[in-house]
C-alpha cells in the first residue's frame, strides 16, 4: 500500500531504509555498501535525475541535509574522514537515474585511497538506461583491478537488514542532536 509519505529512489520504494527526511530531501541506508555506513543523499521529487535538475529551494535543502548527515556520520562511524561522491549521469558512472550522493566513511588505518572510486564504479542497483551500456560498451573505466571487495563479492542486503539498520541510525541520529544541538533541523515525519 503506498501513501503521500512513500519514498522512491527512483522508481524503487525505499520508505523503511530511510533514516532522515528534510522538507526535499531524504538520507537512505544502502543497499550494498562499500563500507559499513554508506549512505545515499537522494531529492525527494524522483524527477530530479542530475544535478542541475535542482530547483534553487531544493538544492539549499539539499546540501543542507548532506552537510548535517555528514557530521552524523562521521560521528556515528567515528570516521576520519569521508568521500562525497555524485555520479552525475550515467557516462559518470551513476546506475540509477536519480540523482544521489554518496557519503561514505574514511579511515587512515586501512585506507583504500581513490580505488573506492573504482567500488562505486562497479555498484549496480539494477540495470537501467541504454546509455550506460553503451558507455560500457565502449571501454567504460577498463583495467580497474585492485578492489577491496568486488561488486560480484557483494550482496544485497534484505530489507529487514537495511529497516533495522535505518531504525538505529534514527535513533542516534537524536542522539546526536543533544549533542549538537545547532545542527537540528526541523525533520518532516519518516
Amino acid at each position: 500500500m503506498m501513501t503521500s509519505n512513500t519514498v522512491y529512489f527512483s522508481r524503487f520504494i525505499v520508505t523503511s531504509q530511510v533514516f532522515y527526511k528534510s522538507r526535499y530531501t531524504y538520507a537512505l541506508v544502502n543497499l550494498k555498501p562499500l563500507v559499513p555506513g554508506h549512505v545515499l543523499i537522494v531529492p525527494l521529487r524522483t524527477q530530479v535525475g542530475q544535478l542541475s535538475d535542482l530547483n534553487k529551494e531544493e538544492t539549499i535543502d539539499y546540501f543542507d541535509t548532506l552537510q548535517v548527515v555528514h557530521q552524523f556520520i562521521k560521528w556515528q562511524y567515528e570516521a576520519d574522514s569521508l568521500n562525497i561522491a555524485i555520479q552525475d549521469g550515467p557516462e559518470a558512472g551513476q546506475t540509477v537515474p536519480h540523482l544521489h550522493t554518496h557519503v561514505i566513511p574514511r579511515y587512515r588505518a586501512n585506507n583504500k585511497g581513490d580505488r573506492i572510486y573504482e567500488d562505486l564504479d562497479q555498484w549496480r542497483f539494477q540495470q537501467w538506461e541504454q546509455r550506460r551500456q553503451e558507455y560500457l560498451d565502449m571501454g567504460g573505466r577498463e583495467g580497474r583491478k585492485n578492489f577491496a571487495k568486488p561488486d560480484d563479492q557483494r550482496f544485497a542486503r534484505s530489507e529487514q537488514e537495511m529497516k533495522e539498520e535505518a531504525q538505529h541510525l534514527r535513533s542516534q541520529l537524536l542522539k546526536f542532536f543533544e549533542e549538537y544541538p545547532h545542527l537540528k533541523r526541523d525533520l518532516s515525519e519518516i
